[in-house]
């Protein structure tokens, strides 16, 4: 009787070498199809994983056939894109990790069309020279913000990194101690502050701020006022701050600028819409500020970016920063950028074009109505499953209005064969991935931000899942 050593060892011979399976009856046809790279890293893998599972004492099966189909699998998933298209049904419209808004059309097709060829990204068609790859946004965002000048930046870190770094670099920087937030990922306005070389002067407490705390703590190592708006959270109850009018106010009044980290940057006025505590980009540059930050893949609707408005004199000394050309955007973040900006340009009808603001506040009468179409196409597919309707509240997502919930509809989905859980996992590793959320023991597909053009392929792949 062989020892459970030599049996081990008698499996471990049995594998084949690389260069065997490159030889074998699929391997003309693996690379035939797919980089050799890629071929060769998947075999190496499955040998990898076989002899594990050897070592281990678990059962491997290390015939050809077993082999040849994991090499295979193994080949489509390291061939295949990482960052795929997905459904997002979970009613959070500024997904972070779903790669937060959704582009308009019009923004897609003008980045197809400049990506796909030469653009005078940083040539002066009129003039017949080299041009500024700037000068494409600032234009209309001049126009919309009302401010003298304009700059985007790979995102809104790197804005506010860049005008401190500029503005007030080896000086002082006053904030107050209630604005001292985490942006994201563990990114701190106090470790933003230290990256750009400025001194972090602390004033106030952490839910009370006055006037008189920003006018004592000026002096003459200041370099600027930094007002940052609280577009993640929300301080409630015996609280107090300084608004931005006074702050540009006691700022003119000492010489020092001001500037407004104003988070989500929202271009339109919300109010209308029941939101009170979100001011538009034309209301704090009427208010004085000198600088104003804020991103361009939240409340405005377009690709990743950090846009700077204000002073020319200001924007003119943080473009010849060098550490502009680290943080600068390329071509096609600028096309996107500016046909979404131009969508702006017609407030009848941004509503419409900028997917974004459509999300949020389409009516709930448009959002049931997509609901029930669902619903009634996953029943005729007799899926095995309970499907109803039911009531539920969405959120803007990204940082963005924490305080507002959206009431929404969703399909509550009770599989009868599989858990939920599994159903979940199922929809989540599918070809095209739906996101979606588990409340009360089933599976909610928010129709709020399920986009119309995806309902086809959402109906089909629920159902196969549910058969599966």
């Amino acid at each position: 009787m062989k020892s459970r050593k030599s049996v081990k060892a008698s499996h471990l011979s049995a594998l084949p070498s690389v260069d065997e399976l490159l030889k074998g009856p699929d391997g003309s046809q693996w690379l035939a199809s797919f980089p050799r790279t890629i071929v060769v890293q998947a075999i190496r893998d499955i040998i990898a994983e076989r002899r594990q599972e050897i070592l281990s004492g678990a059962q491997s099966d290390t015939s050809y056939a077993s082999l040849s189909f994991g090499i295979h699998a193994k080949i489509q998933k390291l061939s295949s894109f990482s960052l795929l298209p997905v459904i997002n049904a979970t009613g959070i419209v500024l997904h972070t990790n779903l790669g937060r808004a959704v582009l308009s059309e019009k923004a897609v097709k003008n980045v197809i069309a400049v990506s796909r060829g030469y653009s005078n990204l940083e040539y002066d068609l009129d003039a017949g020279k080299r041009g500024k790859r700037h000068s494409h946004t600032a234009r209309i965002l001049r126009q919309l913000a009302g401010a003298e000048d304009a700059l985007i930046v790979n995102n809104n870190a790197a804005a506010v990194l860049l005008s401190l770094s500029t503005i007030a670099k080896d000086r002082e920087v006053i904030v107050s101690r209630g604005e001292l937030v985490e942006i994201g990922g563990s990114f701190r306005v106090p470790d933003v502050m230290a990256a750009s070389g400025a001194t972090l002067r602390e004033i106030g407490t952490t839910n009370k701020t006055h006037l008189y705390d920003y006018q004592k703590a000026v002096n003459e190592k200041t370099g600027l006022i930094l007002k940052v708006h609280q577009s993640n959270y929300k301080i409630t109850g015996f609280t107090e701050d300084v608004s931005i009018e006074q702050l540009s106010a006691l700022g003119k009044e000492r010489g020092i600028p001001v500037m407004y980290d104003l988070g989500s940057g929202c271009l339109i006025d919300l109010k209308p819409y029941g939101i009170h505590g979100e001011p538009s980009l034309q209301e704090i540059m009427k208010s004085g500020a000198d600088l104003v930050t804020f991103s361009g893949d939240k409340l405005l609707g377009g690709p990743q970016g950090g846009i700077i408005v204000g002073r020319q004199d200001l924007l003119e000394k943080i473009r010849k920063n060098p550490l502009a050309r680290a943080v600068r955007v390329d071509k096609m973040t600028i096309a996107a950028f500016e046909a979404t900006l131009l969508d702006y340009l017609d407030p009848d009808k941004v509503l419409q074009n900028i997917p974004v603001l459509r999300m949020l506040f389409q009516s709930r009468e448009t959002i049931k109505s997509r609901a029930k179409k669902i619903a009634a196409q996953l029943r005729r597919q007799s899926v095995s499953a309970e499907i109803a309707l039911v009531k539920d509240s969405s959120k803007a997502g990204g940082g963005s209005l924490p305080e507002t919930e959206f009431e929404s509809y969703a399909i509550s989905i009770d599989p009868r064969h599989i858990t939920v859980n599994e159903l979940e996992t199922r929809l989540r590793t599918g070809s095209r991935p739906i996101v979606a959320r588990i409340k009360d023991n089933a599976l909610l597909l928010d129709a709020r931000t399920i986009q119309d053009q995806d309902i086809k392929e959402l109906i089909r792949l629920v159902s196969a899942a549910l058969r599966a």
